[in-house]
């Protein structure tokens, strides 16, 4: 069984044991996290929401939370002699799917 979740965003298809970064949640590591907006849930029947599935949720546990590389954001202005350049990393949540319920 598969479903395709909603979260930052962002959208995932996770099934169980899958362990998957998303954007920063406000949990602690270690609790579990249950995702209401579930897109759709497939496997053997396929059902899809209009927009969320009813009564179908994601139990996930958090696993940690961290920060992504570096990345770099450059800008230049022609003829300016101008130019700026600023680092960027991004929080993320590491989380691992316990259950899906539909």
């Amino acid at each position: 069984m598969y479903a395709i979740i909603e979260t930052g965003g962002k959208q995932f298809r996770v099934e169980e044991g899958l362990e998957f970064k998303v954007a920063k949640l406000s949990a602690d590591a270690g609790s579990e996290v249950t995702i209401d907006k579930v897109l759709m849930v497939g496997g053997e029947s396929v059902n899809i929401g209009t927009p969320y599935v009813d009564k179908a949720q994601v139990t996930c546990e958090v696993l940690e939370h961290g920060r992504g590389p570096k990345l770099l954001v450059f800008h230049k202005w022609r003829r300016n002699d101008s130019r700026k350049a600023q680092g960027h990393r991004q929080d993320f949540t590491k989380l691992k799917v316990k259950s899906i319920t539909a």
